[in-house]
């Protein structure tokens, strides 16, 4: 795999660059990746979405465990039998993982996950009888 680091994208000196870009194993190290995440919030409930473009739904995990929220999954580089020459590849492959902590006032068993289009989404609603908000009075 391509390594992800800041020698890759920033080279210190020419040679290196194309040490890199020409003799970097494709298929060789695992690597993690960290895909774009959108967080909204709307009256009825918490929304959020995942950039991985060229995913299978089977590739995801989604966990809940008091109240921590993980996505994770792995999407494998797979060489074709039509053996390419690949000059350049910027699609992330490897496996991510992210977490989220949710408040209180969400109703777990009621979220729902859909992948479309290269965005995974969740809908995670809120308890409407749950608020969070308070007034502090100053002393």
């Amino acid at each position: 795999m391509i390594k992800r680091n800041s020698d890759w994208y920033v080279p210190n000196t020419v040679d290196r660059f194309f040490d890199k870009f020409f003799n970097e194993s494709l298929e060789n190290d695992a690597t993690t990746f960290n895909p774009r995440t959108d967080i909204a919030e709307t009256a009825n409930s918490f929304e959020i979405e995942v950039a991985v473009p060229g995913f299978n739904k089977k590739d995801f995990s989604i966990d809940l465990n008091e109240g921590l929220l993980t996505i994770s999954g792995e999407r494998k580089f797979e060489k074709e039998k039509t053996e390419k020459n690949f000059y350049s590849i910027q699609t992330e492959y490897g496996s991510f993982k992210k977490s989220f902590q949710l408040p209180d006032n969400v109703v777990s068993d009621k979220i729902e996950a859909s992948y479309e289009n290269g965005i995974l989404s969740l809908v995670i609603p809120k308890d409407e009888t749950k608020k969070i908000v308070s007034k502090i009075t100053v002393k």
